[in-house]
């Protein structure tokens, strides 16, 4: 087997699911001047998930950065302005994860 050939099974070989998917962690750039959130998720336990939650809140309008880390359950916000939380907690919840407050 050639190396070509091992590394397309190891990739056919990677479970599908919202868990694995290869968004990025985080989701743009922050820029100084707004508001940072740290918000604590339930749920995470590997860099998909982190990327799965840190998809769904930076499509929230205002948020400029987000980073999500799955072994402290910390989601760090960036935003232009303070976000609703309700709004967060629904995005969190698209991913497939929960929201249990603020850190």
């Amino acid at each position: 087997m050639t190396t070509e050939a091992q590394t397309d099974t190891a990739a056919e070989a990677q479970p599908a699911g919202s868990c694995c998917s290869a968004a990025p962690r985080d989701a743009a750039a922050g820029e100084p001047g707004g508001v940072t959130t740290v918000y604590l998720v339930t749920g995470m336990t590997c860099g998909h998930c982190e990327g799965a939650v840190g998809e769904e809140i930076s499509a929230l309008p205002g948020v400029t950065s987000v980073t999500a880390e799955a072994a402290t359950g910390r989601v760090t916000v960036a935003s232009e302005a303070p976000l609703d939380e309700a709004a967060v907690r629904a995005a969190v919840d698209e991913a497939g994860y929960e929201l249990t407050g603020r850190a």
